[in-house]
């Protein structure tokens, strides 16, 4: 799964700087990344529920909750640090369903053309994760195939870090 991980890393990598929404230098922040287990263990029976049936939607949440995250961490993470699960936390504002509608909305203050393209974004985002996951010829219901789904989880959260930090203006050069 190590393979698979560190192709759709680079996949998802490469579209998004051709995209202009990520430089070439992948960012840290390990405030945020070490979210990760905690909300990756919350959001698990959600999306795995989901994803049979809405499986970009299912991957693109990911996203969006780690796009929040980082906002949260940009403006007060004394605050935000401190909560125990953060996903829930924005899960629970307007539910599930909407959760990418509330982070747009309320979380990154995107409207109109701002929020569509966004929304367009991560979309293609989480085509592109499905697309190389099925690609694996997983069979379903496998240990292999719920690695599989949390590999594309944990990428989609790594890429929404890095997209709300140069949204936000960060700018990732290597300091020599």
């Amino acid at each position: 799964m190590e393979e698979f991980a560190a192709t759709l890393l680079s996949d998802l990598h490469r579209f998004l700087c051709e995209r202009d929404a990520l430089d070439e230098r992948l960012p840290e922040c390990p405030d945020v990344e070490e979210k990760w287990p905690a909300i990756a263990e919350a959001y698990l029976p959600d999306g795995a529920r989901e994803f049979a049936n809405y499986p970009v939607a299912s991957l693109g949440w990911m996203m969006f909750v780690s796009m929040a995250v980082t906002k949260f961490w940009d403006e007060d993470w004394e605050r935000y640090g401190k909560m125990d699960n953060l996903y829930l936390y924005l899960r629970d504002k307007r539910g599930y369903d909407n959760l990418d509608e509330y982070i747009l909305d309320e979380v990154l203050d995107l409207h109109g053309d701002d929020a569509e393209s966004m929304q367009m974004l991560v979309g293609d985002c989480a085509e592109r994760a499905k697309r190389l996951l099925f690609k694996q010829d997983i069979e379903p219901g496998t240990a292999d195939a719920f690695r599989g789904y949390v590999a594309c989880l944990q990428c989609m959260y790594q890429m929404g870090m890095a997209v709300q930090l140069k949204s936000m203006g960060y700018k990732m050069t290597l300091i020599e």
